[in-house]
């Protein structure tokens, strides 16, 4: 390991260790908004040493990482200037579902590289992350646009419910359970790639179905479960 290798690894234990005592503080009114700021610093620090990384390998778009960062700074700063404190809630669901839609699109981004590689080589857990991501990261996105549409009234708050309901929530969970077998036996036969495809899919209408039953009332606890759901499709998708 080198110098710059060292210096990489230290840092993303850094911001680690910032991420967890940001969020300690922010479960406390007094300390939220230090634990947001030192939570942020945590990101910064983080987001420094993967573009340290990619000098040590060039075949990574700098470019492309530098546009998504004005693209994503830019929205944010508009938003946290224009969006009222009394919207927050609406926000934080939009929030959540940008980063599910992120995980999601990660693991696409993996599984065509996959494909597009020499020996299409991946262990069993980076396929089941891969798997997950796009699962958990459908279903968060879908679930969020619809906690964030009911929350700000964009569509009636009442929850829907119609006959058959939970028939299909089970149907798509038992068709994602099927679509991970066929994925994970092997993950480059026509059966897996529809099986991929199709999982894609089913994550968003899962997103919909296990979020529209649910008043408007209940949506903080719902951005809340989401929020989580973000968490742990970021981590797949890692």
């Amino acid at each position: 390991m080198n110098y710059l290798d060292a210096v990489i690894q230290i840092a993303y234990i850094v911001s680690a260790i910032l991420f967890i005592l940001g969020l300690k503080m922010m479960s406390k009114i007094p300390t939220a908004a230090k634990g947001n700021l030192i939570s942020s610093v945590g990101m910064l620090i983080a987001i420094v040493a993967t573009l340290l990384y990619k000098f040590k390998h060039p075949e990574m778009g700098f470019v492309t990482i530098g546009a998504g960062l004005i693209a994503g700074g830019l929205i944010g700063a508009v938003a946290a200037v224009r969006v009222p404190m009394t919207s927050m809630p609406e926000f934080v669901a939009l929030f959540n579902g940008s980063g599910g839609l992120a995980s999601m699109l990660v693991g696409v981004a993996e599984y065509y590289k996959l494909l597009g590689s020499a020996d299409h080589q991946m262990t069993f857990i980076s396929l089941l992350a891969t798997y997950l991501a796009i699962l958990i990261g459908g279903v968060t996105f879908t679930g969020s646009v619809v906690a964030y549409a009911k929350l700000a009234e964009k569509i009636d708050g009442k929850p829907i419910l119609f006959k058959g309901q939970q028939l299909i929530n089970g149907l798509v969970l038992a068709l994602l359970l099927i679509g991970a077998v066929a994925f994970l036996v092997d993950p480059v036969t026509p059966i897996a790639k529809l099986a991929f495809v199709v999982a894609c899919v089913l994550s968003l209408i899962l997103g919909v179905l296990v979020t529209i039953p649910i008043g408007g009332a209940d949506m903080p606890v719902v951005i809340s479960l989401l929020n989580s759901y973000s968490g742990l499709a970021a981590c797949a998708a890692g």
